[in-house]
């Protein structure tokens, strides 16, 4: 029998891996279009590449997928993020969890995740051909797969995983598959707001986001050029589509201190009358806020810099929970996560058996990772959804 994977990405290496250790007597071929394979996971955490979440519940995993959460519940319950640190553990790939619930390689090196790719792949056999371009698929008495060299590849199965490329998703539409439209997901705002100004770098530990009606919470980081960190990353995934719809161009709404409300915060400014009257409200941030964005909250309220609480007036109050409970930002566009670049959109995923990972137009034709309609949050999600899917479609590759 003789696989082919197209993609030299996380979801088509692993799958070939996969793949060939199941199936030691077939040959398996990865076909990878560009001169360096495995380029997302190079990048991915900073170059530490953020292998997957340590959440071993596969409802709550799940719910980390704006699209493709349905699809991916009954498919964790068969290869989730425990197996995967297993797997890599069995390899002398140690993982460590971070607060926050990312997993990184021990190392803090991507380079530890591709070698163990590559060094695997080496041992089973896989063969990989680099700088193969596919430009169409077809299907005649075994499937017919032609490269931009005019050379074509036969194969009894097929393992597409090309991830986001709209010449991928175009051949892939000649084999009558239905593409929801790729758009970007999990990135950062641009923002220009004098509020803004001279806080780069500053990250609040706990914000509630909201846009176009979806809310988000957690860490924010203030950049040199608007709002980013987890908080910010979620958001603009699960408002992908809504934001590519307005030209991301809209209003953001942020609560600095998500655990209060009206009440309690002017239960705080009441209580700092009381206890600190002579002291400038400039100088005392609430609820561990950083000092430098605090002055700048009390000034867009339209406090003095030299007032005290004492002389806080009853407006000033209500002007500075209002700023607290709901500043608004003009958001004039997007900018990527460092060199980090996921989308939303893909093949339709109600043509899919994710029973098989298989089309269901197509019996022999399989998919994994981020060529189908599926994303997932910043923190480990996107690799943790190509791992299953590549995992899933590689058994079913070689069990009828």
């Amino acid at each position: 029998m003789k696989i082919v994977i197209i993609g030299g990405g996380a979801a088509g290496f692993f799958g070939a891996i996969i793949t060939k250790s199941l199936l030691k007597d077939a040959e398996v071929v990865l076909l990878e279009k560009t001169r360096q394979p495995l380029a997302k996971v190079r990048v991915s955490g900073g170059g530490r590449c953020n292998v997957t979440h340590h959440c071993f519940d596969s409802s709550k995993l799940s719910k980390g997928y704006p699209r493709g959460a349905k699809e991916l519940l009954g498919a964790f319950h068969r290869f989730q993020p425990r197996d995967m640190v297993q797997w890599f553990e069995e390899r002398g790939v140690g993982l460590k969890v971070e607060a926050d619930g990312r997993m990184f390689p021990i190392t803090n090196s991507s380079q530890t995740i591709i070698d163990c790719f590559t060094d695997e792949a080496q041992r089973l056999g896989v063969a990989i051909f680099l700088n193969a371009d596919v430009v169409r698929i077809r299907k005649e008495l075994s499937w017919q797969i032609l490269l931009g060299s005019s050379q074509t590849i036969e194969a009894d199965k097929i393992l597409i995983a090309t991830g986001s490329t709209q010449k991928a998703y175009s051949w892939i539409q000649e084999l009558d598959h239905s593409i929801k439209a790729p758009l970007p997901s999990l990135f950062t705002f641009i923002i220009d707001d004098d509020l803004l100004i001279g806080l780069a770098g500053i990250s609040v530990n706990d914000a509630r986001v909201e846009v176009l009606g979806l809310r988000q919470r957690g860490p924010m980081l203030i950049t040199h050029w608007g709002l980013s960190g987890p908080a910010i990353l979620k958001l603009s995934a699960w408002a992908a589509r809504e934001l590519a719809t307005v030209s991301y161009q809209t209003e953001l709404y942020v609560q600095w201190l998500p655990e209060h409300h009206a009440d309690s915060l002017k239960a705080l400014l009441n209580d700092k009358r009381r206890t600190v009257p002579k002291q400038q409200i400039s100088a005392e941030p609430l609820g561990g806020l950083p000092r430098q964005l605090w002055k700048k909250l009390v000034e867009k309220a339209g406090i003095e810099k030299e007032r005290i609480f004492a002389h806080m007036t009853k407006q000033e109050v209500e002007q500075l929970v209002v700023q607290l409970l709901k500043t608004t930002f003009a958001i004039k566009g997007k900018s990527t996560n460092k060199e980090e670049f996921v989308t939303c959109g893909g093949v339709a995923l109600d043509e899919i058996d994710f029973r098989r990972l298989e089309s269901k137009k197509h019996p022999g034709l399989h998919f994994a990772g981020e060529v189908l309609d599926i994303d997932g949050i910043t923190g480990g999600y996107n690799f943790q959804s190509a791992w299953t899917t590549a995992w899933i479609a590689a058994h079913a590759m070689v069990n009828k």
